[in-house]
Parts: C-alpha cells; sequence; structure tokens
C-alpha cells in the first residue's frame, strides 16, 4: 500500500512539471502598449486577434505577378488604431527599388496608402525577403469604419497590395486577401449533420408508410399523407442553387448558403478534389481574377514559369513558443477558386465550400452514385434484417411481409425516387460544365450523364402517362376561369364548377382557359390510385398527387428541367437568368396553388406555398444584386440578411413539418391496434384516419362563402320529429319448431347445472352488455319465460357475430364500424354529434376502407340485417308488455357498414 502511495505522488509531481513546462512555454508572451479610439490606454497582446484581419490570398495578376509570395497578412487592431502589413516570398525581379501600393475598402480615407519598400532594395532572384509594415492611423482615418463592422457575421471588405518596380514604373505583382472579424455564418461541420439527421427523420417516416401493410391502395393512402422526401430535399437544393445567379452577392449569402452544400452532392474532401483536380484541368499554380471560373490548364509549356523562374514557398507553421508569432493569417487560395474578396456567381457560392468551379460536376456526380448505392445497401439491409428478426423469432413472423416477399420492386422504387431528387441537380450541374467549357473529358462525361439522364427520366414519365391513358380519348374543352372576391382575397374557380353545382358568384373578371381532359370509355377501369398494378409500377411517380392531379408529375419534370437551363446556362447574360427564373417561379407558384396537386396537407403547404414563396422571394430581392444596378454595398449586405431570414423561416417550417409526418406516420404505423396509448390521442388518430378517407376520393366541394341557388330555393329545414321505421326484418326459429313446451323448463335446468360457457347467464338488471350475447343480439331477454330458447346449442356465443369473439370492442373498432343511433327523446331533439356517434337521419358509410388481415376494421355488426328509425306514430314494444321489470336500454348499438365506393 505504502509503495502505490509512493508511486502515485511521483507520477503527480511529473505530470505537475510536465504542466508547468507546457504553460511557460506557451506563456511567454510579449506585450506593447496601445491606445484605443477613446484615448483609453492598456498593455496588449502581441498575439492577440486583431478586430479586422485577412483570410487567404490570391494572385489578383491572373498568375503575372513577378513575386511568389508564401505569407500576406493584414489587420486592422482597433484597440491601438493600427494598420499591420507582413508579406514572405521571392521575386523573380534583378536589382529593382520597389514601391507599394495598399488598398483597403474599411474606410475612404484608407483607400490608398503609398510606401516607399526600401528594406526590400535591391530585389534578387530566388531571395527571400521580408516585408513587415506598421501604420499608425488617427480617429480622423478610422471615422469611416462603422462599429458593426466588428461585429456582423461575413464582414465584407477587401485588402490588395500592388508592388511597382522602380525603373518601369510598371506593376510587378499583385496580391489580395478578404477581411473578416471572426464571425461568420458558415457553420457547415455543425448545421449539415442536423439538417441531416431531419432528413433521415423524414426518409425513415415515408419508407415506413410504403413498406407497411398489404392492401396497396391502402398503404399508398397512408404513404401519400407523409411529408415527401423529395420536398425536403427540393428545399436544400433551393437555397443552396439561389447562388448559381450570376449577380454580385453579398458575402454574408454565400457563407449562409454553404451550410446546404450537402444536399447539392458537394461534401468538401480534400482527397476528392485534389484526384478531381486533375481531371477536370483545373490550373495548377496560376490563380483567377474576375471570379467568373477557374482558370485551365494548357497543355503547353508553364511559359511563366521557364520566363521567371518563380519559385512557391510554403508558409510556415504556428510556433507557440514564439511571442511575436500569431495564428490568424491566411494561406494561398486553393486551386481553381476565385481571387478572395469576389462575391460573383456561381464559383464563389462554391468556393466558401472549398471546391473549384471547373469541378463542380464530377464532384456531385460522385457524391449522387454514393447516395444511390447507399439506396441500394439501406433497402437491402433492411430487408435481411427483418429475416433474420423473424427467423430469431425476435419479431412476428408476418412483420412487413408485404415488403419481405416483393422488397425488388421496393428498390427499384427507392432508385428511381432517387433519381427523380437529383435530376434537377444533375441537369444544372451538367449545363453549367457546358457553359464554363473545362477539360475534354469532363465535358463528355457531362454530355453522357446529362444526355441518359434526360431521356431515361422523360421516357419514363412519358411511359408512365402512356399506360395511365392508352385506353381513352383526349378531348381539349373551353372554359373560362372566373375571379371573384371571397372573405379575404381575390379567388379564381372555373365556369363550369358554377354551372354543375348552381353557385351564385359575384364576378370580377373571367378569362378563357382551355383544358386537356381524358375520357376513358370503360366505365368499370379503377381510379389511378385503386390500380394496384399501376400504383406497382408507377407510385414513385404518383403516389402523393390527388386521384384527379396524378400527372402532375410529368409537368413539374418539365419545370425543373427549364429552371435548370435557365440557373446552369444563362449565367453569360444575368439580366435574362435572374428575369427568367423570376417569372417561372411565379407561373409555377400560379399553376400549383390553382390544381393543389398533392393528396397531404403538409405536402400542400410546404411544396407549393413555402417553397414558392421562398423561390419568388429570394430571387425577387436578388434582381437588386444585379452588376449593372451598382447598389451600394451596405444596401446589399441588408438585403442579403432579409435573404437569409426567408430561407431561415422556409428550413424552420420544413423541420416542424418532418416531425408532425413522423408523428402521423406513427399513427398510420398503429393503425391496426386497438388500444391506443395514449388515450387522449385516440380521437386525433381517428379524425386524421377519417381526413385521409376523404381526401383519398377527392370529391370538390365548393368554396367556403359560396352559396349554391339550390339551398336558397329549398329554404330553412325543420327538425325531425321523433319517428322510427322498420326496413328489414329477419325471422328467427320458433320453440315449437322443434319442441314443445314441456321440456323448456327442464332444459334450462340442465344447462344451469352444466354450467358450460354456452349457457344463458343472468345479465345484472340494471345493465345491459354489448358482449357476443344473445341478449345483445336477439334480445331473448325480453321474452316471456314459457318462449325462452331452450335447445342446448342456442348458446350465446353461437347467437352471436363470430367477428366479435375474437377481440373485444374499442373505440377505434366502433368509430370505424359505422354510424350507430340512439332512441331521441319526445322532446324532438337529435344530438348530432361525432364523439358519440348518433344521428338523426340516413347512414353514412364507413370511414376506412377495411381490410381482411385488418382486425381492428372489422364491422362489427355485418350480421345486422336492419337499420332503424325511430318514429314516434308506432309504440315501441317494452319488457312490460310481457309482465316483465323493465331493463336499460343500450345508448348506443352499432350499424351495419355500407361498403367503399
Amino acid at each position: 500500500m505504502a509503495t502505490w502511495s509512493g508511486q502515485r505522488t511521483r507520477l503527480t509531481m511529473l505530470l505537475h512539471i510536465i504542466l508547468f513546462t507546457s504553460l511557460s512555454r506557451a506563456a511567454k508572451v510579449m506585450f506593447t502598449t496601445g491606445t484605443d479610439v477613446d484615448g483609453v490606454t492598456r498593455e496588449l497582446a502581441a498575439n492577440r486577434y486583431p478586430a479586422l484581419y485577412t483570410g487567404d490570398y490570391g494572385d489578383c495578376m491572373g498568375g503575372n505577378s513577378l513575386f511568389s509570395i508564401s505569407k500576406f497578412d493584414a489587420a486592422y487592431y482597433a484597440d491601438n488604431m493600427t494598420i499591420v502589413l507582413h508579406m514572405d516570398g521571392t521575386s523573380s525581379l534583378r536589382n529593382e527599388s520597389l514601391m507599394m501600393r495598399i488598398s483597403s475598402e474599411l474606410a475612404p480615407d484608407l483607400k490608398d496608402v503609398y510606401l516607399q519598400t526600401c528594406s526590400l532594395c535591391p530585389v534578387l532572384p530566388d531571395v527571400p525577403f521580408r516585408a513587415w509594415v506598421e501604420i499608425r492611423v488617427g480617429p480622423q482615418q478610422i471615422g469611416g469604419i462603422p462599429n458593426i463592422a466588428y461585429e456582423i457575421p461575413d464582414f465584407e471588405g477587401t485588402t490588395r497590395v500592388q508592388i511597382f518596380a522602380g525603373s518601369g514604373q510598371q506593376e510587378a505583382g499583385c496580391f489580395q486577401a478578404a477581411m473578416q472579424n471572426g464571425k461568420s455564418l458558415s457553420h457547415a461541420y455543425v448545421i449539415a449533420p442536423f439538417m441531416g439527421l431531419f432528413t433521415m427523420v423524414a426518409i425513415i417516416a415515408s419508407f415506413s408508410t410504403a413498406a407497411y401493410g398489404i392492401s396497396v391502395p391502402h398503404m399508398r393512402m397512408h404513404h401519400a399523407h407523409s411529408l415527401s422526401v423529395f420536398i425536403v430535399f427540393e428545399t436544400f437544393q433551393t437555397i443552396f442553387f439561389s447562388g448559381a445567379l450570376s449577380v454580385k452577392w453579398p458575402s454574408i449569402l454565400v457563407a449562409w448558403w454553404s451550410n446546404f452544400a450537402w444536399s447539392a452532392g458537394f461534401i468538401y474532401a480534400p482527397p476528392f478534389v485534389q484526384s478531381i483536380n486533375s481531371f477536370a484541368g483545373v490550373q495548377e499554380e496560376l490563380g483567377h481574377v474576375d471570379g467568373s471560373g477557374p482558370m485551365i490548364i494548357n497543355r503547353g509549356e508553364h511559359l511563366v514559369d521557364q520566363i521567371y523562374g518563380r519559385s512557391l514557398m510554403t508558409r510556415g507553421s504556428f510556433n507557440a513558443t514564439d511571442p511575436w508569432r500569431y495564428e490568424w493569417g491566411g494561406d494561398p487560395v486553393a486551386l481553381g477558386l476565385p481571387l478572395p474578396g469576389t462575391w460573383s456567381g456561381f464559383p464563389a457560392t462554391l468556393a466558401a465550400i472549398g471546391i473549384p468551379a471547373a469541378d463542380a460536376f464530377v464532384f456531385g456526380l460522385l457524391w449522387f452514385l454514393i447516395a444511390v448505392a447507399l439506396v441500394m445497401f439501406v433497402v437491402i439491409g433492411v430487408k435481411i434484417l427483418f429475416e433474420g428478426l423473424a427467423k430469431a423469432r425476435l419479431v412476428k413472423e408476418d412483420r412487413l411481409a408485404y415488403f419481405r416477399s416483393y422488397w425488388v420492386g421496393f428498390l427499384g422504387h427507392a432508385l428511381l425516387r432517387t433519381l427523380v431528387i437529383g435530376f434537377f441537380m444533375l441537369m444544372t450541374l451538367a449545363i453549367f460544365q457546358f457553359k464554363i467549357r473545362g477539360s475534354v473529358g469532363a465535358i463528355a462525361v457531362a454530355a453522357v450523364v446529362f444526355f441518359v439522364v434526360l431521356m431515361g427520366v422523360t421516357s419514363l414519365v412519358a411511359y408512365g402517362v402512356w399506360c395511365r391513358t392508352r385506353h381513352g380519348t383526349f378531348t381539349i374543352t373551353k372554359d373560362r376561369a372566373v375571379f371573384y372576391r371571397s372573405t379575404w382575397r381575390v379567388s379564381i374557380i372555373l365556369e363550369t364548377r358554377i354551372k354543375e353545382h348552381n353557385l351564385e358568384v359575384k364576378p370580377i373578371l373571367s378569362i378563357p382557359v382551355y383544358r386537356l381532359r381524358h375520357n376513358n370509355h370503360d366505365d368499370d377501369y379503377p381510379t389511378v390510385h385503386l390500380d394496384q398494378l399501376y400504383v406497382k409500377r408507377f407510385a414513385w411517380l404518383t403516389a402523393r398527387y390527388r386521384r384527379t392531379r396524378w400527372w402532375f408529375f410529368a409537368y413539374y419534370i418539365t419545370y425543373s428541367f427549364v429552371r435548370a437551363a435557365f440557373i446552369g446556362g444563362a449565367g453569360d447574360v444575368p439580366l435574362v437568368q435572374v428575369y427568367g427564373v423570376l417569372a417561372l417561379d411565379i407561373v409555377n407558384l400560379a399553376i400549383s396553388a390553382i390544381s393543389k396537386p398533392f393528396e397531404g396537407t403538409r405536402n400542400t403547404a410546404m411544396g407549393v406555398w413555402v417553397l414558392g414563396l421562398c423561390k419568388i422571394l429570394t430571387t425577387g430581392i436578388s434582381i437588386a444584386f444585379l452588376p449593372q444596378l451598382k447598389v451600394n454595398r451596405i444596401i446589399t449586405t441588408a438585403l442579403g440578411v432579409i435573404i437569409i431570414v426567408i430561407q431561415g423561416f422556409t428550413t424552420v417550417a420544413l423541420i416542424i413539418l418532418i416531425i408532425l409526418s413522423a408523428l402521423s406516420s406513427r399513427l398510420s404505423l398503429l393503425r391496426n391496434q386497438e388500444e391506443f396509448t395514449p388515450r387522449w390521442l385516440d380521437k386525433v388518430r381517428i379524425r386524421y384516419f377519417e381526413k385521409m378517407q376523404t381526401k383519398a376520393q377527392d370529391r370538390w366541394n365548393p368554396p367556403r362563402g359560396l352559396v349554391s341557388k339550390d339551398d336558397e330555393i329549398k329554404g330553412p329545414t325543420t327538425p325531425p320529429s321523433p319517428h322510427f321505421s322498420v326496413t328489414g326484418v329477419r325471422r328467427g326459429s320458433k320453440i315449437e319448431d322443434d319442441f314443445d313446451g314441456s321440456t323448456v323448463y327442464n332444459s334450462q335446468q340442465s344447462l344451469r347445472e352444466k354450467g358450460s360457457d354456452q349457457s344463458l347467464t343472468e345479465q345484472p338488471r340494471g345493465r345491459h352488455s354489448q358482449a357476443g350475447s344473445a341478449r345483445s343480439r336477439l334480445s331473448t331477454g325480453s321474452l316471456p319465460r314459457t318462449g325462452r330458447a331452450s335447445r342446448m346449442s342456442w348458446s350465446s356465443r353461437e347467437c352471436a357475430d363470430p367477428a366479435l369473439l375474437e377481440r373485444p370492442d374499442s373505440t377505434l373498432a366502433k368509430r370505424l364500424s359505422g354510424i350507430t343511433f340512439t332512441v331521441t327523446p319526445n322532446d324532438g331533439s337529435s344530438m348530432m354529434t361525432r364523439d358519440n356517434a348518433r344521428v338523426s337521419g340516413e347512414s353514412t358509410t364507413s370511414h376506412v376502407r377495411p381490410q381482411a388481415s385488418y382486425r381492428s376494421f372489422r364491422s362489427q355488426s355485418t350480421s345486422r340485417a336492419s337499420s332503424i328509425h325511430e318514429k314516434a306514430s308506432t309504440p315501441t314494444p317494452t319488457r312490460e308488455t310481457f309482465g316483465l321489470p323493465a331493463l336499460t336500454r343500450p345508448s348506443t348499438l352499432p350499424e351495419a357498414a355500407e361498403p367503399d365506393e
């Protein structure tokens, strides 16, 4: 024990020595005295972070500078009002005197500062040099720097240094870097996984609703109400590809869009970039100036290297023991990226994530292929997983039985759906590759992918439309779109709807329209969502659309391709690109809002309204960023913040809808359970199923506020008086058909003596059970003693409905088995409440279409052959009629469910 204590003491002392030595070395910092703009003097650490400083830098002469720079750092220290410039490198000049010009966009008074760099004279070829410039400024010079510049994320500013040769007064070098304050909206390593997590939730919810069940129409119906994964990716891709417009973006927008680059296949990986650079032909040493695209390798000789003999020095690593060293400096810009401080067009958006524009298509294509492989792996893995769990009897044998039997079809649907999700991205990047040209290999791959994907998707879409419309004929009918004023907006309705339903409308104006309609001559031909063969083949295209809008996928694929052509190919004409995309998005929102294509409410809210308005507002505000307008950069930054707010609200709305979709998908997966927990959600689940069934029928109802003239002619209806009528009677077997009355009492006594489950048992007089008993089904309790059933085979369970013997009653089974009735009081009041399932009038159809294997959807009263209306004129027989004491009549009884249409 003592030995261990001594060893522990020595170990502790050794750790303290090591820690003290490390802290001593790291704590060796030089201090200086400085006075800020308010006149406050304090000691300042030499390695502190400045208020504004540069990041990565590039050659603003397009690679023709006669200097090879390994370090270019500039900063402004607000605590002592000092500008610092540090440069390291070599030059190919021979015995030249130099002059340096420093340009900065921080303040108007700091626009140009000229320095005579005598410390560099004379410059010798390939001899390393180091330049350190420190400029003291006064309050009048820095007064133009707004205080918000020190706090706003992604501060927009640049610093440029130009070097002139003394002999010929010619520019020998030029380098530029973007200024920053250390705050940014670019947090792709945090935000991207967060968004990816919610995307995985949406994928799981969508896949589970598609794979669970055995009835194809019911599976499609539940799947249609989960949030579409296509809409999730389209939202993220729309936000990212907003930066593909050829305008001068504020830097804060470029940083914001980098958080959504993963959705378009841009996940930065240095090995990918390095390998793709050589294939795409990105210039190996030369930068680019104007940001219109990367420099491409000239496969000839590197003339600049041969003439000037440039050599690139490597920036030294940060040394914590050097008291004058700092760690905020930047590095030479990566290969093929635009010049820092230029935020123009799609290259600037890609540069924020470190990907050259020439690599964009190949980079996105590789990640798309990886996504396809992941989809295949996941679908096959789920199949193998559930097969193994079923073999091990960890799950029920019939768990996901339909998916496990037809997993190949599900795999095909998943791959085709992935192709549709990536269609817009692939088309945009391929067309963009054609615009910037690049290497022959990159253009050839882009051409092949463009042709295969475009022809493949359009062929599948055309085949899907043909399979549905091959039986019948197309007709073009003339109609009129009527604009009328509703409660709070101007609405549109077709004139044929007005005449069909005899609606009273006060039109504002009307315009002629033409409608293309398909007429099927086969009256027995099932609708698109009840045609199981069509659903199995094309559900990846039509599953989420309404019954009458199944064709909308053909329109939307066309719209996506045209939008990709504008964004990817019209960058050379910014006016045409921006205004073309804006007009296209407005037309798309109008068509989508009028047609209301989605069956699910959440898909309509997100895919039509939220995303449509986000596109229009983003593109509309982007008009102010056109180079021709030359809007002040402070105003452009403010407009950029507005765009971020719009797209941020869009993202929040998407996340909320994903959560709601996950909850509703859970309700769909538990639709076969009679007892649902928590119980307070049971009514919500029933209302959700009822609304789902109504949506699946897709019947047109007049908009709220429009009144039919037929209803006005009928006038108010009087409340119905209590009454009943017998619509059907079933004759039961009489006792005298088989036996005489002498054996009644002996038979009853023998039954009581045996005490079997099939004997007739007395019920409490104050209650009447709804279980499978003879009294609840045949009302034998109201018969006199001499008229009761006495045969041994006349048991309560034989008289009851066999379906009721399997499980007890539940609220869901009662609600979904049909509408029940109750006898209304004599005062004529009819309590028409959904919760108590009371009606006074005609019966309605069942709310959810029953399935053979769904025991909770079975009707509890299929054996009942009569429906009763109450009628005061006909007396109701009671137990008093037969001299028996009165029993309490049950409040509700299930009525026979009508079949679905």
